[in-house]
């Protein structure tokens, strides 16, 4: 719990120092996950991308869930807001990213 309160407060650090602080969390299904795993286990230039670690991690995917939502609702701040980003599309994903940094940016500019 003390982490989240330290997070939020070098945030707002960040912030007083005109840094603008935008966090995206990038969700797959874990249908899409496996998916993943065995197109880099078959590809061969992109086989170091996936390791024994990320398949044990993979059996704490419920856990792992469970955290995110904790870490989403404790750490975002107006000043610091989390985007959740549906993730199954890649190109979905990266325009909606694109978007969001641009209107952020614009109404952090706006504002000034």
């Amino acid at each position: 719990m003390r982490a989240y309160g330290e997070i939020n407060d070098f945030e707002e650090e960040l912030v007083a120092h005109n840094i603008v602080v935008h966090k995206f969390w990038l969700q797959i299904s874990k249908e899409e996950q496996l998916k993943r795993f065995q197109e880099r286990e078959a590809t061969g230039f992109k086989r170091f991308k996936i390791t024994a670690e990320d398949w044990r991690n993979r059996d704490k995917w419920e856990a792992y869930q469970d955290a995110v939502c904790d870490m989403i609702d404790r750490t975002s701040t107006a000043q610091a807001p989390w985007t959740l980003v549906e993730a199954n599309d890649k190109r979905h994903a990266r325009l909606k990213i694109l978007r969001t940094v641009a209107e952020r940016l614009r109404a952090v500019i706006k504002k000034s």
